[in-house]
């Protein structure tokens, strides 16, 4: 297993984890991580606002309907989504916030589409279900949740499959998105694992045009 540009070794070939159920169609990247969050300039932090307009009333009081307050769902790791999650802007903090929280994996029939490549290209595994398979989750999950229980899911990429005990369904991945998975590789680490063809194209690139090389540093270099 290769390490991405973090450092980190874990894989999520296989994403086994219990699930909170979110049945609400279109929830945007704004309701997924509102805009008072975006002001930091890292990444810390981003756990706190994570849904929460839905987490948290206006006195800043933790909701005790929302699914993820209640006692038995604090350590979920799959989200149950409705349909179109994730659309509206590009802001890539909603992916960050839900991996800080603990998601490693998102099951829905259907996702906002910049979402879908934010999320894949930081490893936070989306499976994209038919809407018949989500209901079916959807319909064990609340079964359970009326008990106190989280859904336990089983996400398997090298099989394309989402299982419960008492279901299983099928999703579709890119094949470079599943080779990421399987060797627990972010985007940078990906293009890592080609960097002597990148370094043979930028020593080709030089010869054919070596006027353009550290072009940056030469125009400094004059300025200074």
């Amino acid at each position: 297993m290769t390490q991405d540009s973090t450092g980190a070794q874990a894989g999520n070939a296989m994403v086994r984890g219990h699930a909170a159920r979110l049945d609400i169609a279109n929830l945007d990247t704004d309701q997924i991580m509102p805009k008072q969050f975006l002001r930091g300039i890292d990444k810390a932090g981003l756990d706190q606002g994570l849904l929460y307009d839905l987490r948290y009333d206006a006195q800043g009081v933790k909701r005790p309907d929302f699914v993820l307050n209640r006692a038995g769902f604090a350590d979920v790791d799959v989200l149950l989504a409705g349909a179109n999650y994730g659309c509206g802007s590009s802001r890539e903090h909603a992916v960050w916030g839900m991996q800080q929280f603990g998601f490693k994996a998102v099951v829905a029939e259907s996702f906002g589409e910049i979402f879908y490549s934010n999320a894949m290209n930081n490893r936070l595994l989306l499976a994209m279900v038919s809407p018949e398979d989500a209901r079916i989750f959807h319909a064990e999950a609340a079964a359970l949740e009326a008990r106190g229980l989280p859904l336990a899911l089983e996400i398997d990429v090298a099989g394309m499959t989402v299982r419960s005990a008492g279901h299983q369904a099928a999703f579709s991945i890119s094949p470079r998105h599943q080779q990421m998975f399987l060797q627990g590789q972010d985007w940078i680490a990906a293009s890592m694992a080609h960097a002597p063809q990148i370094a043979a194209f930028a020593h080709a690139h030089w010869q054919r045009q070596p006027w353009v090389r550290d072009v940056a540093a030469r125009v400094r270099s004059r300025l200074d």
